[in-house]
């Protein structure tokens, strides 16, 4: 992988390790799959799998409002500074503040997702620094702020998000966000070019590269699919059938790269029988996320291996749900598959400091009750 120092918006400041970082990082962290489904009661509710190489350390955490936050601009410089106006919930990493993907009290939700070789940030100079937040910020700042899908559209365009070191990781993260809200509004945020670019999603469905412009022309290449079995066809004097159920989506594609997953996605969640209301959907939302995880070791990249000799390999760290009627969070992990919630109606929205909640338990096998 070539690495495009100025298209990065690095400059000669970054370290060749950073570098090196990001060629690690870029082979392990491709696989993220988003969809929205919506309940016959109206009820919207979104969810998305979390795919890295290295375990992120995700725990859940409660942000209060009226939490300070101070932004990070490049080269150590602190950036904007606000209150959080809205208490949210989600999942984080690191032991951080901030939330990769949840809702907030209004309803809104967000998430991140990488953007390998097309997150091409936003120009920088010292005069922004006060008005600046960091990639990996963006979804915390949308969640503290804004209550709708139109509002963080407006309000995304008064910060400079530039090309800012992760430190944790030496490196920059390229990713890309996605925002709905409870009327099923569906906005994807990307930079490219340098420049702000804003997407109305449609269908609700988002994954990695290309730009997600780029995603819904390639469903065109995929008319020709259909949830009704294919009828038999006549060859000559021959009658051929197809061959079992599904023929309808015989040709669908089944691999793990972001263009396939967002195919599959795409038809999977917006041809499922529809749900009654916000917990008959996330159950739902998370039977359609099964499709795609990905066990350890089954997708590999490159010949990395971490400090202890291990191959680095993109697998499911976690897959959450946000149902934006109820306020709740939904998530289960690699390690332990039963589902886990929390509802922001259930907490202290004005507590003093962020509240956090580990995911760090193992499967529990539960013996099957009396023979009948």
């Amino acid at each position: 992988m070539s690495v495009n120092l100025k298209k990065l918006g690095l400059g000669g400041r970054v370290a060749a390790c950073a570098i090196a970082a990001s060629m690690m990082f870029a082979s392990v962290a491709e696989a993220c799959t988003g969809i929205t489904m919506v309940a016959k009661d109206g009820t919207v509710v979104r969810g998305r799998t979390m795919e890295f190489g290295i375990d992120i350390k995700s725990n859940v955490i409660v942000v209060p409002r009226n939490f300070d936050r101070v932004g990070t601009a490049p080269d150590g410089a602190s950036g904007k500074s606000w209150k959080t106006k809205y208490a949210s919930v989600g999942a984080n990493a690191l032991d951080l503040p901030v939330i990769i993907d949840g809702l907030n009290e209004k309803g809104l939700s967000a998430g991140i997702f990488y953007f390998m070789d097309y997150a091409d940030y936003q120009p920088y100079t010292d005069a922004d620094a006060a008005n600046t937040i960091a990639p990996w910020e963006v979804v915390s700042y949308i969640l503290d702020n804004f209550a709708t899908v139109e509002e963080a559209r407006a309000g995304i365009e008064d910060v400079v998000v530039p090309a800012v070191v992760f430190k944790q990781w030496n490196m920059v993260m390229p990713v890309h966000y996605v925002v709905t809200d409870p009327s099923g509004a569906t906005l994807v945020i990307e930079y490219v070019d340098g420049k702000l670019t804003l997407h109305d999603n449609p269908i609700g469905t988002v994954t990695n590269q290309p730009a997600f412009d780029w995603h819904l022309t390639n469903l065109n290449n995929y008319i020709n699919l259909d949830l009704w079995n294919v009828e038999p066809k006549t060859i000559g004097k021959l009658k051929v059938p197809g061959l079992g159920e599904g023929t309808g989506l015989l040709g669908l594609p089944g691999d793990f790269t972001p263009p396939s997953r967002f195919v599959r996605a795409a038809i999977y969640s917006n041809g499922e029988f529809d749900s009654t209301d916000g917990p008959d959907a996330t159950f739902e939302l998370f039977h359609i996320l099964n499709n795609f995880d990905i066990p350890r070791g089954v997708v590999r990249t490159g010949r990395e291996k971490d400090d202890h000799g291990n191959i680095i390999a993109d697998y499911t760290q976690w897959t959450s749900g946000n149902d934006t009627k109820s306020k709740t969070f939904y998530i289960r992990t690699y390690d332990d598959s039963a589902i886990r919630k929390i509802s922001l109606d259930d907490q202290d929205l004005d507590a003093k400091a962020v509240k956090t909640f580990m995911l760090d338990s193992e499967q529990e096998y539960f013996p099957l009750g009396d023979a009948q």
